[in-house]
């Protein structure tokens, strides 16, 4: 029971970090970027946490719970203008590339792609 929790966790992180490096490829906002960033490390934590239930099971699941804490996403632009439930649940949003900041704080050029 215990590696199905983990792995339900570890699935959990894994698709809000694919959601938003969609979010943050469709819209360019930097706080998705680093909530993907957090994702990743979250999800690698988690499946080390799920790796080592074998052998300890409590111990495991502390470090899913570490992981899942690692994984609080901090606050968020507004991306979702007027969509639906389903959209919202899998991350689209309209296209708004040309608004993104870069590091610096200049606002950089539109794409002419």
């Amino acid at each position: 029971m215990y590696l199905e929790i983990a792995m339900l966790a570890y699935f959990v992180v894994l698709f809000l970090t694919i959601r938003d490096i969609r979010i943050f490829k469709r819209t360019g906002y930097i706080s998705y970027r680093k909530g993907a960033l957090k994702g990743l490390a979250a999800s690698s934590l988690i499946l080390i946490g799920a790796i080592s239930i074998e052998a300890k099971p409590e111990i495991g699941l502390l470090i899913v719970l570490l992981g899942l804490y690692i994984n609080r996403k901090g606050v968020r632009e507004p991306v979702f203008t007027n969509a639906g439930t389903l959209d919202r649940f899998l991350g689209k949003t309209d296209y708004r590339r040309a608004n993104r900041l870069r590091k610096n704080g200049q606002k950089a050029a539109p794409d002419r792609k």
